[in-house]
């Protein structure tokens, strides 16, 4: 009886979950970073985001990405980022205030970016925690480096080259690939942790607003990829975890503003595809097995 009576409790508990989630009606789910260090950071973010039967958030601290589900109709992902940045975590779309990060827990205290993110928190548009006005909050601003100049209107501004936000991501990617050509896992297990470390560093905001909808979209499934690849040593199991991760890089290389360039190349052996800075098939699912085994299915240009 006594088991039988655990076994309901436990059963109990799981259903009360589903259920949670269930409840969430017209749900939209978005992958964001949020910016923490630890397991306090992540019950923090989650307990400040979350809302009963409206928005439902999971944070991950290796890569510091949270994915968020909410009810379209109630709520959306800005209400639920104030939210938390309000709780003293700098996020995608806001800026924390001072005096919340300042009450942070040490181990909970992540380096803050020396820029401001792409829309910068309007604190006195917010509702602020009980017991608080909003004038309580120091606003957060932008700076911007100008040239040193009186006639600064008149003068031609020089383009301004700045590295793509992907290219870590692709750096990295390619250099797995390398690795499976010559079948060295070592390497490719040190290169995946790599672009996870990539990914966790990744400025998002920094994209265009499609091109942040097309890479949250696949970024779950990249980063399950590369940590399938960065814990094993199996060169198989790496093989076959790089085809799911060649075929999402591939949903994103329309924005990855290459100098060289690229061919995405097919494996009928393996029913694969694979992204390469090579027009001369290299098959990183064979390595010198069957170096040469495969085509090329498409030509992509260089955008510079």
């Amino acid at each position: 009886m006594k088991s039988m009576f655990n076994i309901l409790i436990v059963l109990s508990v799981v259903l009360s979950v589903t259920s949670g989630h269930a409840q969430i009606k017209n749900p939209q789910t978005e992958t964001v970073k949020i910016f923490g260090n630890c397991d306090m950071c992540k019950t923090a973010i989650e307990n400040a985001g979350n809302n009963k039967n409206t928005a439902n958030v999971n944070w991950y601290k290796d890569t510091q990405m949270a994915e968020i589900t909410y009810d379209s109709q109630k709520t959306n992902r800005d209400e639920i980022l104030k939210r938390i940045a309000l709780a003293g975590y700098d996020n995608d779309q806001f800026l924390a205030p001072d005096n919340a990060y300042a009450q942070l827990p040490e181990c909970c205290k992540y380096e803050r970016l020396n820029k401001a993110p792409a829309m910068v928190m309007d604190h006195t548009k917010m509702d602020p925690p009980a017991g608080r006005t909003g004038m309580e909050m120091p606003e957060a601003k932008m700076e911007m480096d100008m040239p040193s100049s009186e006639n600064h209107t008149d003068m031609a501004m020089p383009e301004m080259m700045e590295p793509n936000a992907l290219d870590a991501v692709f750096d990295n990617y390619f250099a797995i690939n390398e690795a499976l050509i010559k079948s060295n896992a070592t390497t490719a297990t040190a290169k995946a942790a790599e672009l996870l470390n990539a990914i966790k560093t990744l400025k998002i905001e920094s994209l265009k607003t499609e091109e942040q909808t097309a890479v949250t979209k696949v970024l779950p499934s990249i980063i399950e990829s590369a940590k399938s690849i960065s814990v094993t040593k199996d060169i198989a199991k790496q093989r076959e975890r790089f085809k799911v991760l060649s075929k999402n890089m591939h949903e994103i290389i329309t924005f990855y503003s290459s100098d060289e360039t690229l061919y995405y190349q097919y494996c009928p052996m393996q029913d694969a595809n694979w992204l390469s800075k090579d027009k001369a098939i290299k098959n990183p699912y064979y390595g010198s097995q069957m170096l040469s085994c495969g085509s090329t299915v498409e030509t992509i240009g260089n955008k510079n």
